[in-house]
């Protein structure tokens, strides 16, 4: 009887799931200085049966190229807003190394200081409804705002690369979500 009522629980929840995580509704344009940059596309960050979050990939203009997202030295932005009460501050800094591993197949030696200070931008504790807005600006870097509010900056074009590529490397963190993210500009 047990099992029977703890399958139709987690049978449930999967059904659930990405309903619940696609309730947020992320903005169709993020105004970044004097850019406008517009959702590309956006989807849900799942892992064991769970929604954890919902990101926003924002551009200058639809792209379906996820390499060529990544190497574009131009204005470009990751909302992530947090859906989860199991994201942890110290799950989702484990999680982005895990995914710069991944994004720079390991080698995350010539972007360390970077990371570091990457890191420093997530020193608050992290709860549901929290938005993260990952804005990189050309010449400037990447800034980090936590619900409207910037916590940090790192610089460089290789940091961003690494960064955004935990979303659209050949090893994201998510295919699925990957796919969303690219999926709005390929429909256009």
């Amino acid at each position: 009887m047990f099992r029977q009522v703890f399958s139709s629980t987690i049978i449930l929840l999967t059904l659930l799931s990405p309903a619940i995580g696609l309730a947020v509704e992320l903005t169709p344009t993020l105004k970044v200085g004097d850019q406008k940059l517009v959702l590309n596309g956006s989807g849900v960050r799942e892992k064991y049966f769970f929604d954890l979050y919902v990101a926003g990939l924002y551009l200058t203009q639809p792209n379906s190229q996820a390499a060529t997202i990544i190497d574009a030295d131009a204005p470009m932005s990751i909302r992530i807003v947090i859906t989860s009460k199991l994201v942890s501050q110290e799950k989702f800094i484990a999680s982005l190394q895990e995914g710069l591993q991944k994004s720079t197949q390991g080698n995350v030696e010539p972007i360390r200081a970077e990371i570091q200070k990457f890191r420093q931008c997530f020193a608050d504790e992290i709860a549901r409804n929290d938005v993260f807005d990952l804005i990189y600006s050309p010449g400037q870097g990447l800034a980090v705002l936590k619900n409207g509010k910037q916590k940090g900056a790192v610089p460089g074009l290789a940091f961003k690369r690494a960064l955004f590529g935990i979303w659209l490397s050949d090893r994201p963190a998510d295919a699925t979500l990957k796919q969303a993210l690219l999926g709005n500009a390929a429909r256009r």
